[in-house]
Formats: C-alpha cells, structure tokens, sequence
C-alpha cells in the first residue's frame, strides 16, 4: 500500500483490525513491537484517514472497497497540488536570479549575442527546456545546419508531452533529406505542426513569444547568434513567422519533384487565375503588386505561387518562372 501512501506500520495495523475486528486498543499495544504512544499515534493516523473507526478502547477496519479509493483519491489530490506548485517555477527562478550576478545580459531584455556553437547550442538546449506554450522554428536548409535533427528531437518530443506547441516552417527540399524528413514526421506523429515555405531566407528560432535566437550571419549561421528579449522586436519577429506560416502549405500538399511528370504535362489543368500569378510574378517586384496585377488577395496569390512551384518541381519561384517560361505557359 506504500503507493497509496500508506506506511508499513499503518499497514500492519489496518490488516490486523482487518483479521481480527473489534480489538482492543490496548491488546493492539501488547502484540505489536512498538510503544503504546506509537501504536496509539499509527492509530490516530488510521482513524483520520478513514481506514478504521475507533469507538471507546475498541477499533475496527472500515471496508477496502472503500479505503482503497479514498486513499487513491487523497493521493491524487496531493500529486495535482504538487504539479500545480510545480508548474508555476517562476517564483523559484526569480529568487535564484537576485543572487546571480548584476547584469547579466543573457536573462535581461534586449538584445545580447552569443558567440561560439557551444554557447549557441547550450541556449537553445535553454530555451526548449523552458519553453512553455510554443516553439516556432524556420529552417531555411535542407537540414538544421546549427544542431542536427538527432540533437533537437529529444528537445522536441519533451516540448510535446508537455503541451508546448511546436510549429515547423521548412522549404521543400527538408521534405527529400532522409533525416530530416525522417524528424519531420517522428515529431508531426507527436503533435508537431510543419508547414513549408519556398520563401525562407534565414534561420528563427521564437520561444514562448517572448524570446527569440536570430544567426547574425544568414549564410553561417555558426558565426554567432543574437538573443532577442525585447519585447517590440520580438513581437515583429514572431508576425513575420506568422505570415510565412499562413503563406504556407502542408506536406501533404507537396509533390515531389518529377511525381506528376514535366512541367508542360501540368498546362492544361492551369487556370485562368495562375496564368495572372505567373504572369504578374514575371512582371511585378513585390507580392503586393503582383496581387493586385492579378486581382486577388496577397494571401490567394501567394497560393497560387506555392501550387505553382509545386506543379513545376521548383526549388524556389525564381526557378518557377523559368520553368514556366520553358513549357510556354507564358
């Protein structure tokens, strides 16, 4: 019964009186290796716990089928008070932070940098070990070129099971690297949320919408990194996620490279609206303008880009386009 917080005394009590009822208080305190004064506290203990009724110098055990589920209910009011204790740490990591020095860049808002892989990985690992709510990540590579799938799954799957959303935004090539791709459903099968984006430029990393980790080199990223804590930056950060997010397109969506035949084999199932989009993506400098050359919404036209490319077997919409070009659709 030591699950049900039970002790061994306790227990050995219990199953006497259940063995043998009605006993007298002070025949227990004869047959039993302890004080009276213990044996009368375990028996006090009993009586508060409802495991037996105590009247006069008489006691008895009450029935199991009862005890065993008040004891499971108090049990379990006792773990729902120490998660709730549990769940709110910041009390906790405040006083730990007063005796820390003055200061420090790394926990005050603003922005500082991080130079170094380590430094980099041991903030990340930081930041995903804290995470609360959500973890947004844009990987612009075909894989995560800081610390590979193997190091950030683990991170992940324990951001999942603690309810932290876990949103993912890759290219299409993620979706053709083994481990990476490999990753991306390991983690969508636990919850994770991928979406894919041929306009990713540079690595992000959003935490909690409070935090956010930028490369200072988009090229290297290993050059150093900046930690954004300042709040109107980082909420500038996390709309930019957010449109590339709503830009976006699902796996599923996906079709690889060469799976629905060439380029010119697609023409006759283009429409009339994704002639416009190639056409104005030909012509027009910035998606704004290519929207209203098409007459759609930004979010549409973006739609019919992302299609667009998929239908070509592009990288990118630069390479759409040439490719379009190619089988003559414009």
């Amino acid at each position: 019964m030591d699950l049900l917080g039970v002790t061994a005394e306790e227990e050995e009590l219990y199953r006497h009186f259940l063995r043998h009822p009605h006993t007298s208080v002070d025949d227990v305190c004869l047959l039993f290796p302890y004080s009276p004064e213990e044996v009368r506290a375990v028996l006090a203990r009993l009586r508060d716990r409802r495991m037996i009724c105590w009247e006069g110098e008489e006691a008895w055990a009450n029935d199991p089928e009862v005890v065993v589920p008040w004891l499971a209910e108090e049990k379990l009011q006792l773990l729902h008070e120490q998660m709730r204790l549990l769940v709110n740490l910041q009390p906790v990591i405040d006083a730990l932070r007063s005796d820390g020095p003055a200061g420090n860049d790394l926990f005050a808002p603003g922005v500082s940098r991080l130079t170094g892989m380590p430094s980099i990985q041991a903030r990340m690992d930081h930041q995903a070990f804290t995470a609360r709510t959500e973890l947004l990540r844009i990987t612009p590579y075909d894989t995560f070129n800081v610390v590979g799938p193997d190091h950030i799954r683990p991170l992940d799957m324990r951001c999942l099971r603690r309810g932290v959303r876990v949103r993912n935004l890759v290219r299409p090539c993620a979706l053709r690297h083994p481990t990476t791709a490999a990753y991306l459903r390991e983690t969508t099968a636990a919850g994770a949320e991928v979406r894919v984006s041929d306009s990713l430029s540079e690595i992000m990393l959003i935490y909690d919408r409070q935090t956010a980790l930028i490369p200072v080199n988009t090229r290297d990223a290993s050059g150093g990194a900046l930690l954004v804590r300042e709040a109107g930056l980082v909420t500038t950060i996390v709309n930019q996620m957010e449109r590339l997010w709503e830009s976006g397109y699902t796996p599923e969506e996906t079709t690889p490279a060469g799976a629905g035949g060439t380029a010119g084999a697609a023409d006759a199932q283009l429409t009339q609206a994704q002639i416009a989009v190639l056409r104005a993506m030909c012509t027009a400098s910035k998606d704004e303008v290519g929207a209203r050359a098409a007459g759609m919404s930004l979010r549409t036209y973006r739609r019919h880009i992302a299609d667009l490319i998929r239908r070509t077997g592009a990288e990118n919409r630069v390479q759409a386009m040439l490719l379009a070009r190619e089988s003559g659709w414009i």
